[in-house]
């Protein structure tokens, strides 16, 4: 089937590209969160004559998803879940737990904007993409683990780790920076010549 986009949809175009999909994926999700129009003539013309509406639309959800994106910015979730002593979960965390878990957080999310690959089956601690629009993304920090006190040594252990990292980048960049204050060439002031001596005398 081939549709008109409404706003930019990832892997398939922008606003105003005419794309071909697939009829359910047109009819239960495009067409349902009004993302896209069939193609028809008068679907063309009805696009055209309202494109300078959609823009205004998008660029509307485009701020108020940006403005919760600072909001979310630092967000940490946890998750408690069994698990066994390797680590591994019995079952696993999925989309909707994510996302359930960032409603109980204050922020009015869907499952589909939870990107990830597949659920996750042990404990830890993941960063999760979430697309709360097709131009604006925020990461959200996600806790597996067996109890509150579990979550927290794993934070904390997280915590440390990063600043190990940091200290050893900062001893690298050190010498860098060193080393190429010493190689800038020294700019030294032209001599005055004996003529320019003499006349200011």
């Amino acid at each position: 089937m081939e549709i008109i986009l409404l706003e930019r949809i990832d892997r398939l175009g922008q606003m105003g590209d005419v794309v071909k999909v697939k009829n359910g994926y047109a009819r239960n999700y495009l067409f349902p969160q009004h993302k896209a129009l069939r193609k028809t003539a008068d679907n063309m013309k009805l696009f055209e004559s309202k494109r300078k509406e959609y823009e205004a639309i998008n660029a509307k959800l485009k701020s108020e998803a940006e403005e919760m994106a600072k909001k979310m910015a630092g967000l940490s979730v946890t998750i408690i879940r069994q698990a066994a002593e390797t680590g591994q979960l019995y079952g696993s965390v999925t989309g909707r737990d994510i996302c359930d878990a960032i409603a109980e957080a204050g922020f009015k999310i869907q499952r589909r904007q939870v990107k990830i690959n597949e659920a996750f089956k042990v404990m830890g601690m993941f960063d999760v993409a979430i697309a709360l629009h097709p131009d604006v993304e925020q990461n959200v920090r996600v806790v597996i683990a067996r109890s509150e006190a579990e979550a927290k040594k794993v934070k904390e252990k997280k915590t440390k780790a990063v600043k190990a990292e940091n200290a050893e980048a900062a001893k690298v960049e050190e010498p860098k920076a060193e080393a190429e204050k010493a190689e800038e060439p020294k700019t030294e002031k032209p001599k005055a010549t004996k003529a320019k001596k003499a006349k200011a005398e």
